[in-house]
């Protein structure tokens, strides 16, 4: 199994989709490492030699992937969150934070329903 940095990523799929597994990767970065590595991304995985997995490994050093990428964004949100700007304050209690309506619908930010008691009338 090929482990690129710290991720054990799939030996039957495509080295091309394989790639995207670790964070901060996705299909474009994906296809641009394998350009300029010049590894074939067609080929499985568990096909590569020991020479593409090092090739691809030092390519990917190059960018900003997995854990320093997650700390950065992380510290992004906290400095919005420290100002206390709209942004900052909505991460804080767990809203969407880009204008989306809350009215009807957000229901993966805000979490399940919560019965509110009706009022008497």
């Amino acid at each position: 199994m090929a482990r690129i940095a710290g991720i054990d990523i799939p030996r039957d799929k495509r080295v091309e989709i394989a790639l995207t597994y670790i964070y901060g990767i996705g299909l474009t970065t994906s296809q641009k490492i394998l350009a300029k590595t010049g590894v074939n991304p067609d080929i499985r995985v568990k096909d590569l030699d020991d020479g593409d997995v090092v090739k691809l490994r030092n390519m990917t050093e190059t960018y900003t992937i997995e854990g320093d990428l997650r700390r950065q964004e992380g510290m992004a949100i906290k400095r919005l969150q420290d100002i206390g700007c709209t942004r900052g304050r909505r991460h804080r209690m767990s809203l969407p934070v880009r204008g989306q309506r809350t009215r009807t619908n957000a229901r993966t930010r805000r979490g399940a329903r919560k019965t509110v008691a009706g009022k008497k009338k």
